[in-house]
């Protein structure tokens, strides 16, 4: 069995990478081999490799550039997703598509369901709402897995932003009233590989278990990698409100996503955020 990974130089596309199932080979295409805006070579790699499965973790993620960079934004995560989806339908590949919690406006006072009304305060999630709807045109049974606050031990993302802050001398601030769940991209990885291997189609929400704000992960993150031996002295870290650091881009306050019935069909439950984020600060350890 063949996959086809889009974005390959993401954290997510690692993680696919390196959870790789038996019996399954990967070609896994950057940002330099494959603009998924081009329609023409989108359909020329999927001629080309003719996967069984197309992970499509390429994306326009910099909220904060969405917002003056719209064009761009609406290239990659509405029209890159829908021509690579149409490619799947045309070449017979089931299409696994990532989206994510910013398609809320964050006034719901549950977690929200996948079929909760979406609406997005930014570019960066009105763009991937689009997406959405593109890819569910173009290929009905494709999966779109909605995801939050994703981390690993490699690229930009929160983790590594706050271990570098932290090896510092002065205290980290951090947001405490934007509440969701930060998600390791090998939790999400290992349940992505499941369910396009159990053919699961349709949107569904997959989180790593609990609840957070920024500030409790970053919190979380300096206690444990101080724990782990990867920072010289526990930091201190000093909770702000979002109107303390704005942002050229309006996020959600709440944007937890109920990951239970995804859950369910996986047979488990996602690991708990803190868990999840002491098993990948062990193994930043260990490579150290």
């Amino acid at each position: 069995m063949k996959a086809l990974l889009t974005g390959a130089g993401g954290q997510v596309a690692a993680a696919l990478m390196a959870a790789q199932p038996p019996g399954w080979s990967v070609i896994a295409l950057t940002r330099d081999d494959l603009d998924i805006g081009d329609a023409r070579a989108v359909a020329l790699a999927l001629a080309s490799h003719r996967p069984d499965v197309v992970f499509n973790t390429a994306a326009f993620t910099a909220v904060d550039r969405a917002q003056g960079e719209a064009d761009a934004a609406w290239r990659v995560n509405r029209d890159g997703a829908g021509h690579v989806a149409k490619a799947a339908a045309r070449f017979g590949a089931r299409m696994v598509h990532l989206s994510t919690d910013f398609v809320f406006d964050g006034r719901s006072g549950r977690a929200y369901r996948p079929g909760d009304p979406a609406a997005p305060l930014n570019v960066y999630g009105a763009s991937k709402l689009a997406g959405e709807a593109a890819v569910a045109a173009a290929a009905p049974e494709a999966l779109i897995v909605r995801t939050a606050w994703v981390y690993s031990a490699h690229g930009a993302n929160f983790l590594t932003t706050m271990l570098g802050l932290m090896a510092g001398e002065g205290d980290v601030r951090v947001v405490a009233d934007q509440i969701g769940a930060p998600t390791s991209a090998a939790s999400l990885a290992a349940a992505l590989w499941d369910l396009a291997m159990g053919r699961a189609a349709g949107i569904r929400h997959y989180s790593d278990a609990g609840v957070a704000s920024w500030y409790d992960f970053a919190q979380a993150i300096g206690e444990e990698a101080f724990a782990a031996g990867l920072l010289a002295r526990a930091p201190r870290v000093v909770p702000i409100t979002t109107q303390d650091r704005p942002t050229p881009a309006t996020r959600p306050a709440f944007s937890l996503l109920d990951s239970s019935a995804t859950w369910a069909l996986l047979g488990r439950p996602a690991p708990h955020w803190r868990t999840a984020l002491r098993e990948t600060l062990a193994g930043m350890a260990q490579q150290s």
